[in-house]
C-alpha cells in the first residue's frame, strides 16, 4: 500500500510568533486503526473514508494486508478493504510488522492468534522494549501457542484462539481488551465472558464498540466495564459494504487548541463534539484556563484570555487520557501559579517515560517540573513568555516533538526540536499546519 511521503529533516526550528487562521484537525489513528482491525475481522468489503496517513496508520493496514486483506485506493481517497478470502492461506507461516505502534501490536496480535499458522510479530524502536507478558500470560488460555524474548519482542503465536471464559488485567493499557473483543466477536464467540480488573482509558473501549457496531460485528453485553459477556445466540453478518468516516483526531487536535489558547486565535475543523475519544477531555482543561473559547458541531474557535491577561492554573485528572500530558505541560507553562496533573503512572510505557522527558525538555524552557507519586505539577510561567535560543529533542516521541512546538510559539526566541520527524508516527502534516496557521518555521 503507497500512501503520500512527508519529508521532515531531522532539525526543525520554530520562530515564536501568533498562530492565526483556520485549520482541519488530523485524521485520529485510534479511530483508524481500529477501522482496520474492524474491516479485517468483518470478513467483508469496507470503504474507509479520511484514511490517516501517519506511519501507526500505515503499519496497521500492512497488518490487515499481511493477514489476507486486499486494500486499495479508492480515487476519492478512501480505502477499500476486501476481507472475504482470508481463509485461504491463513494455515500457512506468516511475519507481521507493527513498525512503532502500541495499538497495533497490542489490538492485532488476538486478531492474528485466530489463524492456524504460525505467526512471527515483529516491531521496531521503542516497540521493542515494551513488555509483552500479556500475550504470554493470556493466549495460551485460550489455546494459542506463545513464544516471546523474556516478555518483549519478537513474539511467536500458534493459533487458533478459543474464545472462553477469561479475567484480564486491563491496569496497564485496554488496548489488549481492544484486541480481545475483536477477536471474540470475529470468532462469533457465543455464552462467554472476558472479565477485566482495574481498566484505563475507558473512553478508547467505548470507541472500540462503536466501532465494531459500525462494521456490524457481534457487540458484547457491557456489564460496567467489568465483564463483557458474547450472548449465546449467533451472529449474522451483513452482507452489504461498509462504509466508515475516521474521526478526526482529538489527541492531534490537542495540540493545535493549545496553540490557539497561547497564541492565537484560530479555528480548528474536523473534531467531532460527540466523539467517544478520551482525548477529547482537552476541552475541559482549556475551559479551566479562562481562555476564550466557542464549539460548535463543525469548529472550535480558541484564543488567548479576552483581557489579555496569563491564563489560570488548572487541575486535571489525565488517568483515562495519558495522551493528553504533552499538550497539557504546554498549557500549563503559560498559564499563572501551578496546575496539577494526575495519572502520571500512565506515561511510564510510551515512546519515552514522558514524565522524566517532559521534566527534562521542559526545564530547557525554564519550566519546572515536579513529579509526586501520581501527580505532575507544572510551575507556569507569570509573564507569559518561556526560555528560547534552546535545542530540545524529541526522544524519539511524537507527542513531545509536538509539544516543544507549541511551547516555542511564546518563547523569548526561536526553539530548535531535534529528532523532528517522530511526528510522522502519528501527525505527519504538524509542520506543514503551523505553517498555515502562520508560524515561521526553519528547515
Amino acid at each position: 500500500m503507497i500512501f503520500e511521503s512527508i519529508e521532515i529533516p531531522y532539525s526543525v526550528i520554530i520562530h515564536p510568533g501568533k498562530v492565526h487562521g483556520e485549520i482541519t484537525a488530523p485524521a485520529s489513528k485510534s479511530s483508524m486503526q481500529r477501522a482496520a482491525a474492524a474491516a479485517l475481522v468483518s470478513g467483508g468489503i469496507s470503504l474507509i473514508e479520511n484514511p490517516g496517513i501517519s506511519n501507526d496508520d500505515q503499519a496497521s493496514v500492512g497488518v490487515i494486508e499481511a493477514l489476507g486483506a486486499l486494500v486499495e485506493i479508492e480515487p476519492t481517497g478512501a480505502l477499500k478493504v476486501d476481507a472475504t478470502h482470508l481463509s485461504e492461506g491463513s494455515a500457512r507461516d506468516t511475519e507481521v510488522h507493527f513498525g512503532e505502534s502500541g495499538l497495533g501490536i497490542r489490538m492485532f496480535t488476538s486478531i492474528a492468534a485466530l489463524r492456524p499458522g504460525k505467526i512471527r510479530i515483529e516491531g521496531q524502536g521503542s516497540l521493542r522494549t515494551r513488555p509483552m507478558d500479556f500475550f504470554d500470560e493470556t493466549l495460551p488460555k485460550l489455546g494459542v501457542t506463545v513464544k516471546s524474548n523474556q516478555g518483549k519482542l519478537p513474539l511467536e503465536i500458534k493459533g487458533p484462539l478459543t474464545p472462553k471464559d477469561i479475567t484480564i488485567d486491563g491496569s496497564l493499557s485496554s488496548q489488549f481488551l481492544t484486541g480481545l473483543l475483536l477477536a471474540y466477536a470475529a470468532a462469533d464467540a457465543s455464552d462467554v465472558t472476558i472479565s477485566v480488573t482495574d481498566l484505563k482509558s475507558r473512553p478508547y473501549v467505548d470507541l472500540t464498540l462503536k466501532v465494531m457496531a459500525d462494521f456490524g460485528l457481534k457487540i458484547p453485553v457491557n456489564h460496567n466495564y467489568e465483564r463483557f459477556y458474547f450472548e449465546k445466540a449467533v451472529h449474522a453478518k451483513g452482507t452489504d459494504p461498509t462504509t466508515y468516516q475516521v474521526e478526526g483526531d482529538w489527541s492531534g487536535g490537542a495540540f493545535l487548541l493549545v496553540g490557539g489558547a497561547i497564541r492565537g486565535p484560530v479555528t480548528v475543523k474536523g473534531l467531532d463534539t460527540q466523539s467517544t475519544q478520551a482525548d477529547k477531555a482537552i476541552l475541559q482543561a482549556l475551559t479551566d484556563t479562562g481562555c476564550q473559547l466557542s464549539v460548535a458541531e463543525d469548529r472550535i474557535e480558541i484564543g488567548p484570555m479576552a483581557a489579555g491577561g496569563p491564563l489560570k492554573a488548572f487541575h486535571f485528572d489525565a488517568t483515562d487520557c495519558p495522551d493528553l500530558f504533552p499538550p497539557l505541560v504546554a498549557l500549563a507553562a503559560y498559564c499563572a501559579g501551578r496546575t496539577v496533573i494526575e495519572g502520571v503512572s500512565r506515561l511510564a510505557h510510551k515512546e519515552s517515560n514522558r514524565a522524566l522527558t517532559l521534566q527534562d525538555e521542559f526545564a530547557k524552557f525554564g519550566v519546572k517540573i515536579e513529579l509526586q507519586d501520581d501527580l505532575m505539577i507544572i510551575e507556569g510561567n507569570n509573564n507569559g513568555q518561556l526560555s528560547g535560543d534552546i535545542t530540545t529533542h524529541s526522544r524519539h516521541d511524537h507527542r513531545i516533538a509536538m509539544a516543544a512546538a507549541i511551547a516555542a510559539l511564546g518563547a523569548a526566541g526561536p526553539v530548535q526540536i531535534d529528532e523532528a520527524p517522530a511526528v510522522k508516527k502519528s501527525y505527519p502534516n504538524f509542520y506543514r499546519h503551523l505553517e498555515q496557521l502562520g508560524v515561521t518555521l526553519s528547515y
